[in-house]
């Protein structure tokens, strides 16, 4: 590659990825300052009954993911990549904005929680295609053997944001007083991420199309893309089952660790901040270094060891944990996590999107990951749920186990002996599930329709 389409290539992968920055960077902020948030939009007696409302309202956003997977999802797969990630950004800062500004119970009563929903509405609804659609842009736009690695920095993108996120939290914790924090502190990056909205708006309108969507000759009608999706509903499917573990593991250690380790382990504010900006460094390492492994020696390889390893130690990790709470403890126990989740997406989401078709690719992506989220983006109100329930504090541990026999499933199904089935069902061609060429026992590359 020459040193001219490389920098070209890196322009369009940071272009891509700003809206991604956006949209996580807001979502974490909503986990960080989660007990705050609830006293000042949901001041009921009980701080239980207060949090669970909070994170409810946190899940929301993604009951309506899959929505906007099939209309925002179609409308990109019939106006381009470069046009439908600008509509995305604009929707999404609407509810940045929304989330921001709006006053708390005590000055406007009940509509603050019901604008503050709102915004959360409009987040779910642009996000339901944005992240999905930047992964899709990065895996067209990338060499053929590179594809793992590109695609990588989609989420890797995510894990900046967090760590900008987590330092100005743990910055203002250190300059301002509890109450300030309480009554007006939390807000401050909240502000911030207003201010970027602009900034990454005019940085995505410079996007160029891909060539694998200009490259097509007819652009299916939504009405078409619409009977595409359903015909190849066992690759949603499939793909859905794929991206659970994604979902599940990284709400545990991105948005739900903060709440956890101040509400149930007792940990100081700073502490959560200093481990969570250790986990998404982490993240940031593994991502794209197993996606470049994932260009070499195939998916299938990586997703399965990062499934049973997340099986068989979730559960006893956090069992650990919670026996002797520490700081050292936690950072461990998290940075087992993250390197089990950053190895895992990184393999991952080039395999999800090598497996849909490229007419319907990020309406077929969007979709199976929108599906997904409905379950992964609850986590931190189930770990809740679950911690109350069995009266244990590892229960979270479930609930990981679970996510992780949901991507074994879809694995076996994507790669394995179910491999023939879901070709069967899904109307595909046998070229579009293939082996490697090279080892035969590493199934890996499937769809290879750029």
């Amino acid at each position: 590659m020459g040193e001219g389409a490389a920098s070209g290539r890196l322009g369009m992968v940071i272009r891509a990825t700003s809206g991604n920055f956006l949209e996580m960077f807001d979502f974490f902020l909503m986990g960080i300052y989660a007990t705050h948030i609830a006293r000042t939009f949901f001041p009921l007696s009980n701080d239980y009954a207060s949090l669970m409302l909070t994170f409810g309202t946190f899940g929301a956003a993604f009951l309506v993911r899959p929505v906007g997977a099939l209309v925002l999802g179609p409308y990109i797969d019939r106006v381009g990549r470069r046009r439908g990630l600008s509509l995305t950004l604009g929707i999404m800062g609407m509810g940045t904005v929304l989330v921001a500004f709006v006053p708390g119970y005590a000055t406007i009563g009940l509509a603050a929680p019901m604008l503050v929903f709102l915004g959360r509405i409009l987040q779910g609804f642009s996000t339901g295609v944005e992240l999905c659609g930047v992964a899709v842009y990065l895996a067209e736009i990338a060499p053929p053997s590179r594809r793992g690695f590109f695609a990588a920095w989609q989420p890797a993108s995510q894990q900046i944001a967090i760590i900008l996120a987590a330092l100005l939290g743990f910055l203002l914790n250190a300059a301002l007083e509890p109450s300030q924090m309480a009554a007006w502190g939390w807000r401050v990056p909240f502000f911030f991420g207003c201010l970027i909205i602009p900034c990454v708006f005019v940085i995505r309108r410079t996007l160029k199309e891909s060539d694998a969507f200009l490259a097509q000759r007819v652009h299916p009608t939504l009405p078409e893309i619409y009977r595409s999706i359903a015909a190849h509903w066992t690759l949603v499917l499939a793909g859905m089952l794929l991206v659970v573990m994604t979902t599940v593991s990284f709400y545990m250690i991105a948005v739900y660790t903060p709440t956890f380790a101040k509400s149930v382990l007792k940990l100081t504010a700073s502490d959560s901040l200093l481990i969570t900006i250790c986990i998404a460094l982490s993240n940031l390492f593994w991502l794209p270094v197993m996606g470049l492994l994932s260009d070499r020696i195939g998916r299938a390889p990586i997703l399965v060891t990062m499934l049973v390893l997340m099986a068989l130690t979730a559960y006893p990790a956090l069992y650990w944990l919670v026996a002797a709470p520490s700081f050292d403890r936690m950072l461990g126990v998290e940075l087992w996590f993250s390197f089990l989740y950053g190895s895992y997406n990184g393999a991952m989401v080039v395999a999800l999107a090598e497996i849909m078709p490229v007419s319907v690719r990020t309406s077929g992506f969007s979709l199976a990951y929108s599906l997904a989220t409905t379950a992964g983006g609850f986590t931190a109100a189930i770990s809740t749920l679950l911690i109350h329930t069995f009266n244990d504090k590892a229960a979270p541990g479930y609930w990981l186990c679970f996510a992780a026999l949901c991507g074994l499933v879809a694995t076996f199904m994507i790669y394995g002996r179910g491999r023939q089935w879901l070709v069967q069902r899904s109307h595909a061609s046998l070229s579009e599930l293939e082996h490697d060429h090279g080892n035969q026992r590493r199934l890996r590359k499937v769809g290879e329709r750029y």
